[in-house]
């Protein structure tokens, strides 16, 4: 039997694995780190995305009301950059690339019920979360700009597991650096270049990148949530950052539970927009069905590196065409004896929701998602198969694909369809194959799926 409650975790904070305990019961809050809009999301990028969705779909199937955000950083060095060389202004690369975001993460089967919230819409209150710690002197001013000062948390280093004075201080301090501690991060900084700025007291000029996700998490859930996720190239320094700025004003660690998925390399390599060894997630899902390159992701426990080979993507295509038939067929059969709806799910579902429950195990649920499918596509060939067992089968079919994110796209007949559908099996049925043939031509010119 699953229980709802019995929910275990691998926390980064803690590096163990632990029972999942809400601050609310029955709620979850959620955050996860959002891209940085100035180009296309590649499928190391997309990792994240389809992994949280899937926990969010997860949760939500269990009985837990989901808060989800995830950010979209709209300013950046990069953004400026490209802004430049197009002769256009950032807010016109930011929109383009956030709707790129968004009509990818919609492609890839992800729920859109999640808040966005943008850098721009947050400056007021990231002015003053800087203030504050500068009043309580975690942070000083500096020349032109402003520094957490990492000597003042004395927990630093509790995500990454580094001691402060075992930090690798990197190169000496330049002359000109206004840094107390290279290892001290920037929270504002003062700049007169082309891109968009912002007044403060501080100076004209742009926040640093470490504060805006505390900003953000406090504006929208109103202090310590349940989970903060990303992939772990954020654990550190960016994680870290956010923990010590949030623990010296709020005295806490922004997040019960830290959870980081590892890397989507390439043919063996770390994949970096940089170094322009990227495969786009847009040419992947032309190439192939997009719930073929979401399969390849969640067939994969999360804190495993994938290494993305074109073999893995034929296979996993493979595997989706399968689902894709069997569930058409199914959907079918039951659409026909007007059966669509009810069904309850099988011990099976019980199985998949165990191995999800199990720190969010996809690739060991996928294997119960492909036990309903060898029972079913065994059973519609009985003859004594009852239209509530196969409902009950379908049920749970569609069940574990929810929570899976992998969505069949297909309509219900209309009657006239459904009557065409109906005389075409009787005539096969009467081995009046003549007829047959003829109505089975009209139902491929009207593109039915059977």
């Amino acid at each position: 039997m699953f229980n709802n409650k019995n929910i275990k975790v691998y926390n980064s904070l803690t590096n163990q694995l632990e029972d999942f305990k809400p601050i609310k019961e029955n709620e979850v809050s959620m955050y996860v780190c959002g891209p940085t809009v100035y180009n296309h999301m590649h499928i190391g990028n997309a990792r994240p995305v389809i992994f949280f969705d899937t926990v969010k779909r997860f949760f939500k199937y269990i009985g837990y009301k989901v808060t989800y955000a995830s950010n979209f950083t709209d300013i950046d060095d990069k953004i400026i950059k490209t802004a430049i060389k197009e002769g256009v202004s950032e807010d016109v690369i930011t929109q383009r690339y956030i709707k790129a975001f968004l009509d990818a993460c919609e492609a890839v089967g992800c729920e859109m019920d999640v808040i966005r919230p943008k850098v721009t819409e947050n400056i007021p209150a990231i002015l003053d979360f800087i203030q504050k710690l500068v009043d309580n002197g975690n942070a000083y001013v500096s020349g032109d700009d402003v520094y957490f000062k990492v000597s003042s948390d004395p927990k630093y280093g509790i995500l990454s597991n580094q001691k402060l004075d075992e930090l690798e201080l990197g190169a000496r301090i330049d002359v000109n650096d206004g840094k107390l501690d290279p290892r001290d991060f920037t929270l504002w900084k003062k700049t007169s270049d082309l891109g968009k700025k912002w007044d403060s007291v501080f100076g004209s000029g742009r926040p640093g990148w470490h504060t805006e996700c505390v900003v953000m998490i406090r504006n929208i859930f109103g202090g310590l949530i349940d989970i903060h996720g990303g992939g772990t190239d954020l654990r550190f320094p960016h994680h870290e950052n956010e923990i010590a700025q949030n623990y010296c004003l709020h005295h806490d660690n922004l997040a019960n539970y830290w959870i980081h998925n590892a890397r989507l390399d390439l043919r063996g390599e770390k994949m970096s927009k940089s170094l322009g060894n990227v495969v786009w997630l847009k040419d992947i899902i032309v190439e192939y069905h997009p719930n073929a390159f979401r399969l390849a992701i969640l067939a994969n426990h999360y804190r495993q590196v994938i290494n993305y080979q074109d073999d893995m993507m034929r296979q996993m295509q493979g595997e989706w065409e399968k689902i894709e038939k069997l569930y058409v067929s199914v959907f079918r059969k039951l659409e026909l004896c007007d059966a669509l709806d009810g069904g309850k799910p099988l011990e099976l579902m019980d199985n998949f929701l165990n191995e999800m429950a199990y720190d969010f195990n996809t690739s060991n649920a996928i294997t119960h998602l492909y036990a309903i499918m060898k029972k079913m596509n065994a059973d519609i060939r009985r003859k004594d198969l009852s239209v509530e067992e196969l409902q009950n089968e379908f049920k749970t079919f569609k069940d574990m694909l929810y929570i899976l994110g992998i969505n069949v796209d297909l309509k219900e007949l209309s009657f006239e369809e459904k009557e065409l559908v109906l005389k075409w099996q009787n005539a096969r049925k009467n081995k009046d194959f003549e007829t047959a043939d003829v109505l089975r031509n009209k139902i491929n010119e009207l593109g039915i799926r059977l």
